[in-house]
């Protein structure tokens, strides 16, 4: 990896410690080369296509500290097939049209082997045909999303609805009541997740008493926080997002849900969220991802990769699974192991590997592709926020399916 930094993008690197290391190349755009080279065969070349700025920004910086801190520990070890790996990164901004834009860059001006990232399902829906139809190459999508996505050559490596709630809906009645209101955002990821998580609460014998979306910029819900504790709700089992989501769980708390006897839960909330609520605010929340920072407490491997990131990128963007970190982290050691295993690059070859690839190790324990399936079996954790810190109260027995495709 290069030393030294080209500081054309000066506003861009005061903000983004990440970029460190890497040359701009137009904008948005950053390639990171090693200090080695093949002169044989070349580089191979992996692109990351991630939100640095915009909403969401503060998920992709991390997701994008994961890739530089996997590819530099790749080179260091004398690369993949005996090649150094140049990585390519580009920004999304939250926004789909400059994403499309920037991504054929990747795809058109840079020529890269594998193409991993996109945030939002709405950013995946728009860069995944500029990849995989139009530009004929790998697409590695890392985000928990809403599932239903099984496009040939675009592989998942976050979780699935299956995976986060078919044991956390059971675990929510017992441990909250049957009662369960569902406020969300509106769009595609807390539909979609709802009308699974509905048909869960039904069949377990509980009931959905309240259900709506909200513009993604609502800040009051004085009349959802009505609704909510008029309807008797046990559980709100909650989708709304950043910004709306401070301001909700605020007005639920003053308004006595929590002390009453509530719960909340969204499958969404890690440590990246407890900057936005006071502690009294999420206090009993529970969560169900692949990954929580509490995991590193029983598991060496996560603990060394945790470690590992904290040193790397102090103070900065923290390694969470809602910023998809892990899974990021998840996507590129799989590809690694595919790589190696089908010898060459090329998308056809890789895609063959990868669709049974397998890693013994990674954050959160080992992970393993569904064959035919393109996404990934895992590990999954439930955790209750207390105090301001998240407590696993549940693990899965074994590698949890994601039931899709």
């Amino acid at each position: 990896m290069v030393d030294r930094v080209q500081l054309t993008r000066r506003r861009f690197l005061s903000n983004f410690a990440f970029t460190a290391g890497a040359i701009a190349t137009g904008a948005g755009s950053w390639v990171i080369r090693p200090d080695w080279a093949n002169a044989a065969e070349g580089p191979i070349k992996v692109g990351i296509a991630i939100d640095l700025t915009g909403p969401i920004g503060f998920a992709g910086k991390a997701d994008a500290n994961v890739a530089k801190m996997v590819i530099k520990e790749i080179n260091n070890s004398g690369g993949l097939l005996g090649r150094p790996i140049e990585l390519y990164i580009e920004d999304t901004a939250s926004n789909e049209s400059v994403a499309v834009g920037n991504v054929r860059k990747l795809i058109q001006r840079d020529k890269v082997d594998m193409v991993l990232g996109g945030l939002a399902s709405s950013m995946r829906n728009a860069i995944k045909d500029v990849i995989v139809s139009r530009g004929k190459t790998l697409y590695i999508y890392p985000q928990f999303y809403e599932g239903q996505e099984c496009t040939p050559f675009l592989f998942c490596t976050g979780a699935t609805p299956a995976q986060q709630c078919d044991t956390f809906i059971p675990y929510l009645i017992k441990n909250g009541g049957k009662k369960f209101a569902l406020p969300g955002s509106n769009y595609i990821w807390p539909r979609n997740l709802n009308a699974y998580a509905r048909k869960l609460i039904e069949a377990n014998g509980g009931e959905v008493v309240f259900e709506e979306y909200y513009p993604l910029d609502q800040i009051d819900f004085s009349a959802t926080v009505h609704a909510i504790i008029s309807n008797k709700a046990d559980t709100v089992f909650n989708t709304v997002i950043p910004p709306g989501v401070g301001p909700l769980f605020k007005q639920l708390s003053e308004a006595g849900y929590l002390k009453n006897g509530g719960r909340l839960a969204a499958v969404n909330e890690d440590e990246n969220y407890l900057s936005l609520h006071a502690p009294n605010e999420m206090e009993g929340l529970a969560s169900c991802l692949d990954y929580y920072k509490a995991v590193a407490k029983d598991d060496p491997v996560s603990a060394r990769i945790q470690a590992a990131y904290e040193k790397e990128y102090p103070g900065d963007s923290l390694f969470a699974a809602s910023s998809a970190a892990p899974s990021t982290y998840r996507g590129l050691k799989l590809w690694e192991a595919a790589v190696k295993e089908a010898g060459k690059v090329d998308r056809e070859s890789v895609a063959a590997t990868l669709d049974h690839a397998k890693i013994a190790e990674g954050p959160g324990g080992p992970a393993e592709m569904v064959p035919g399936k393109r996404h990934c079996r895992m590990n999954m954790y439930t955790a209750v926020c207390k105090s301001g810190k998240f407590e696993i109260v549940q693990r899965s027995n074994g590698l949890v399916d994601p039931r899709e495709c």
